[in-house]
């Protein structure tokens, strides 16, 4: 009997254990489900509210004396500025123009006048006033364009060269010609270097050997590797030719061109010597007429003409009786 008891008691005792777990359980899952009081934030309205509220915020719960209050982290949403391609290409192009419209503009980048470097006779202000570089961009100026129209200019200048450096410096490194040949023909004479190029006097030049012309001479050929090189007056083989023969012309006595007979002189004793007009063997020639000469004044004889264009077949003219011979003097 007392056991009987006693067991009921327990199941009883155990039952309504039971129901209050159930009964709390049940409060618990209410209270989880119940909406939480707002809070107002003391925040200015627009850091927050005008954004919507993100889906994954974080929750902080905050024991403030009421049942389950809850508060969010304000979240404060700025703008994101994306420089794209098209933006980049727009800075860029805005940039480029920028300095384009300087470099044109600014007198910082003219150029205001040119350093000449080799020039001997040719003047500073001669070169430049070809140029005509002075008040121009330096961005603008070419160069090739600068050197050839030095070139056309003077045919005194074998070589020209032109060069550009920021912010607006030009310098012109030239070469003139050398004057071997002081070329006389009519009223006029012009200076002819080593190559046959003819080109104008300037100054004062020694050591040239003067030249009468009595005919045009026949031209040279131009030069392929120089193409802004004008063509020789007269052939190189003809400039060889007088340069050799110069030191035998009596002192004195100019030297002449014949286009028949080529190069000699009116030898002073009264006749007229020619070697022709080729530099080959020159200084054959000259030992022929020496000897043709000294052979001639042994026999006492005076001719009016001596030719030794060839040197293997030289031959010379009378123009006198024997008798008369000693008429003939210096």
């Amino acid at each position: 009997m007392t056991e009987k008891s006693d067991l009921s008691r327990a199941e009883a005792v155990r039952k309504r254990r039971a129901q209050q777990n159930t009964k709390r359980l049940k409060q618990a899952t209410e209270r989880a489900y119940k909406p939480t009081p707002t809070v107002t934030s003391r925040s200015r309205n627009y850091v927050a509210n005008k954004y919507k509220r993100s889906s994954n915020q974080r929750r902080y719960n905050i024991a403030l004396g009421l049942r389950d209050l809850h508060l969010h982290r304000p979240t404060i949403h700025l703008p994101h500025l994306r420089a794209g391609w098209r933006t980049a290409s727009l800075l860029l192009t805005f940039v480029l123009a920028a300095a384009i419209y300087l470099a044109w503009t600014l007198p910082y980048f003219h150029a205001t006048w040119a350093t000449v470097i080799g020039n001997n006779r040719l003047t500073a202000d001669e070169i430049n006033a070809v140029l005509g570089v002075a008040g121009q961009s330096i961005f603008t100026i070419q160069p090739d364009e600068v050197e050839t129209r030095l070139r056309l200019n003077y045919p005194e200048l074998s070589s020209a060269e032109v060069k550009v450096y920021l912010p607006n410096h030009v310098y012109v490194t030239v070469t003139e010609r050398t004057p071997v040949i002081l070329w006389q023909q009519g009223e006029g004479y012009t200076w002819i270097d080593s190559t046959g190029v003819a080109f104008r006097p300037r100054g004062v030049v020694t050591g040239m050997v003067p030249v009468v012309g009595l005919a045009n001479p026949p031209a040279g050929i131009a030069l392929l590797d120089d193409p802004f090189s004008p063509p020789p007056y007269i052939s190189q083989e003809m400039v060889e030719a007088i340069l050799v023969l110069a030191p035998n012309v009596p002192e004195g006595v100019m030297m002449m061109y014949d286009p028949r007979n080529g190069l000699g002189w009116n030898d002073s004793r009264g006749w007229r010597a020619f070697f022709g007009a080729d530099s080959k063997d020159m200084a054959l020639k000259v030992r022929v007429y020496q000897s043709l000469v000294d052979s001639l004044m042994a026999r006492g004889l005076y001719p009016a003409f001596i030719s030794v264009a060839y040197a293997d077949a030289p031959y010379y003219r009378m123009a006198r009786p024997l008798n008369e011979a000693n008429d003939v003097g210096e």
